[in-house]
């Protein structure tokens, strides 16, 4: 095969329950389990308290505002998620959260909105109804024709890798959990229980046990993406033991790692020519009006859009979009805040070797600093 470029827009977290939920056209149930608040609606209220009138109800592609129309001039051509929200009408919340996140299965269009070729599944909140919330969001998803990865009735579902043509290429996803954002080892999928993908440590062994399932599914051309939900939600500073594991994964045949948990963009890396993104920070979700941790920012979001060669997974290049959440609904960023963005991302990137540049066009790009 000859080497070609594929377009990947990477994604934060997409948590489409919750407030968001209940501005789209079929709200579920608004009840919520929380010490904080008891009604899915008080999300709306407090980012209007924030940042003015939230219409509602709202068209599907609402919450995705101006990220539909980057993707579109971007030439998005493999487009990830990491889908962190239960698809489900269940009210048996999962007990021992402190937060449960669901949508209604009816709202799924505007999920579809965006169009979607991998909804990674293998995080904190997936299973926030159980198994029974696990299967209906399966279902959802499936009859939906939407692709996940990292989730399933078994051990064999849950780590059955995605497979997207791109041309005459395949992007192959692998999407896994680890204890440090969250992920109960409870909820690890077993040969008779259904679950997530999930490994216990970020280690070398366990990324050797990536490589060997990535060995099993990859061919001559294919681009591998390693989905990994991992780390604190706060936070720019990177392990020795994040570093190693990434490093590892690359080592065993892993392409792009696509970091996330965080609530905000965590630093970048560029080893052997292959991307690592430590955490992409959340994309959609219902947090505009909560205060606490103002200094990271977490109004502000970024979509990642990495060129990456066929016949190698090497990097060819990587751009950011600055977008910010306002008004339930993501909008383009003043030039202000993309410049403070830069500048944040550009200081904690350059300690792994990657400075981070403002384009003319508005764009965030990555460059060997």
């Amino acid at each position: 095969m000859r080497d070609a470029t594929v377009v990947i827009a990477l994604c934060g977290d997409v948590m489409l329950g919750r407030g968001v939920d209940q501005i789209l056209p079929h709200p579920g149930d608004p009840t919520l389990w929380e010490d904080y608040l008891r009604d899915a609606r008080d999300y709306v209220r407090l980012a209007e308290a924030a940042n003015g009138p939230v219409p509602r109800p709202v068209d599907f592609a609402y919450p995705w505002g101006d990220a539909l129309d980057v993707l579109d001039r971007a030439g998005a051509q493999v487009r990830v998620v990491n889908l962190e929200t239960s698809v489900t009408t269940s009210s048996d919340a999962a007990v021992g959260k402190a937060i449960n996140y669901r949508m209604s299965p009816a709202n799924l269009p505007c999920l579809a909105a965006v169009r979607p070729d991998c909804c990674a599944l293998a995080n904190n909140h997936v299973l926030d109804f159980g198994p029974a919330g696990l299967a209906e969001t399966s279902a959802a998803l499936d009859g939906a024709g939407l692709r996940t990865a990292g989730a399933g009735p078994d051990a064999e579902a849950a780590w059955r890798a995605a497979i997207v043509p791109a041309g005459a290429a395949r992007v192959v996803i692998l999407s896994f959990g680890l204890p440090s954002s969250g992920v109960p080892s409870w909820w690890a999928a077993t040969p008779d229980r259904s679950g997530v993908a999930f490994l216990p440590e970020p280690s070398r062994r366990e990324a050797g046990a990536v490589a060997d399932r990535v060995r099993r599914v990859r061919r001559p051309g294919d681009i591998v993406i390693a989905s990994v939900h991992w780390g604190s939600n706060w936070g720019y500073g990177v392990g020795p033991d994040e570093r190693r594991f990434a490093y590892a994964l690359i080592d065993g045949g892993v392409d792009v790692v696509h970091g996330h948990s965080s609530h905000h963009p965590r630093p970048i890396e560029v080893y052997r020519n292959r991307l690592i993104l430590y955490g992409c920070g959340d994309l959609v979700n219902d947090y505009e009006g909560i205060g606490g941790h103002a200094r990271y920012r977490a109004d502000l979001r970024l979509l990642y859009l990495a060129s990456v060669r066929t016949g190698t997974g090497e990097l060819v290049g990587l751009r950011m979009a600055p977008l910010q959440a306002h008004r339930m609904r993501l909008r383009r960023t003043s030039a202000e805040d993309s410049q403070w963005l830069r500048k944040v991302l550009d200081q904690h990137s350059r300690e792994l070797g990657t400075a981070v540049d403002l384009a003319a066009d508005g764009t965030l790009v990555a460059r060997p600093g």
